[in-house]
């Protein structure tokens, strides 16, 4: 009998990521403006954003430790919960003359929990779907993030604006504790594991097994662990570093173009979740490496169009495509290989293997920003020099894994049979 996807457990943890999302998204938003406000300084509140996600990079893998050893449902209230009653703390104690200090602190603490919150959706997805709803699953997932980054920063411009900051952060209090709610009426099965020893003896005893299964077990994971940090070193060190940087410095449009760029990408995201759930059936394993090329086919265009006579607004039209497409390209691709994992993850370890996943992306991604924010400087006036090459070596890669998704295919067929 064929599983239904949106189950009441499932639709309860939407529903709660959801309000969660958009209670983040609103809240970051609101924070950064009245800190640039204050300060008249973005590298400020980039200084402090950058600050808080180590706590997320360190202590993920305890998140993921936890997620495996606890009733996942009752971490996910607990630290909705406690992420509420942070944000309505910082809110009571925020004046004006250690406002800084208020919003930094604030910013680590969710940036703690986040690091416990993560591993544990992500192990939830697997406990209530199986097969092909795994990804179908965690395109919705992506699209409900993708829609909440869309909708809710100008609504939480708006309500800024109009409000001032102090109602926005009771607002995402009031999103958090919905969450919560939610949460509440989700029923998982949990066992409880055994444990020998103290607390440190588990925490390393259920690192190195993870780690084990990881590197000896199932190499293949290991692996998708890597082409997944690969795609995103290229993809968001030219998107988060390279689209600001072309629109208004190289190309000299003005920030209305570039609010017209991330709606766009925003679009973009959504459509490849949408794709993705609806290939989740269709497409095959070995493909993925078609896929993972295909965002260097894209990139190469947006560095072709500098290399020609043209103004800067068809120049921009064809970067912004060339974008979009890489998008698409790299949602399916993530979605797909992040339900690979957790396909092939027994129940016991995957809150660990989800939480190395988002520990391996949030180490790369900076360092990708970084070395494209060293490229574009350096070449910002031979663009073409930064997307061409990146391209090639993308869709080299991509064709080069071939191989691997294709045995990787064949194991597959091997166990459905």
């Amino acid at each position: 009998m064929t599983q239904k996807l949106f189950t009441k457990n499932f639709v309860l943890l939407i529903l709660g990521q959801l309000t969660s999302l958009f209670g983040n998204f609103i809240l970051k938003l609101a924070l950064s403006m009245y800190v640039l406000e204050i300060t008249s300084s973005a590298a400020i509140f980039a200084g402090i954003l950058s600050v808080a996600t180590i706590p997320t990079i360190v202590l993920s893998p305890l998140g993921g430790i936890l997620a495996d050893r606890a009733d996942r449902r009752n971490i996910m209230v607990a630290l909705d919960g406690l992420t509420g009653m942070s944000v309505l703390c910082a809110t009571l104690l925020l004046p004006e003359s250690n406002a800084l200090t208020v919003i930094s602190v604030l910013l680590v603490i969710l940036s703690v929990l986040g690091a416990f919150e993560t591993p544990t959706v992500q192990a939830c997805i697997p406990t209530m779907l199986q097969g092909d709803n795994i990804m179908k699953g965690n395109a919705v997932v992506n699209q409900v993030a993708s829609l909440s980054y869309l909708v809710a920063p100008m609504l939480g411009g708006v309500l800024y604006a109009v409000f001032g900051l102090k109602p926005v952060m009771y607002a995402s209090v009031v999103c958090f504790f919905i969450t919560a709610l939610f949460e509440c009426f989700i029923k998982l099965s949990y066992q409880r594991s055994e444990s020998k020893g103290g607390i440190l003896s588990v925490v390393k005893q259920d690192f190195l097994s993870s780690m084990r299964y990881i590197s000896k077990e199932q190499t293949n994971i290991a692996k998708m662990l890597l082409l997944t940090a690969f795609s995103r070193f290229f993809v968001m060190g030219i998107t988060i570093v390279g689209l600001p940087f072309i629109v208004r410095t190289v190309l000299g449009l003005n920030a209305q173009y570039y609010g017209a760029a991330e709606s766009s990408l925003a679009i973009a995201t959504i459509l490849g979740s949408v794709a993705a759930g609806l290939l989740a059936e269709k497409l095959k394993i070995h493909r993925l490496a078609i896929l993972l090329a295909s965002m260097g086919v894209f990139i190469i265009p947006a560095g072709i169009v500098f290399l020609c006579p043209v103004d800067s607004v068809i120049k921009y039209v064809v970067t912004i495509v060339s974008f979009c497409g890489m998008q698409i390209a790299i949602s399916i691709f993530s979605i797909f290989a992040v339900s690979l994992i957790q396909q092939r993850t027994p129940n016991h370890l995957i809150g660990k293997v989800m939480a190395y996943t988002s520990t391996v992306t949030l180490c790369v991604q900076p360092i990708g920003q970084i070395i494209y924010g060293f490229l574009f400087d350096r070449f910002s006036n031979m663009i073409y020099l930064c997307f061409i090459p990146t391209g090639v070596i993308v869709c080299v890669v991509g064709m080069s894994a071939m191989g691997f998704f294709r045995k990787m295919e064949k194991e597959q067929q091997e166990v459905s049979v």
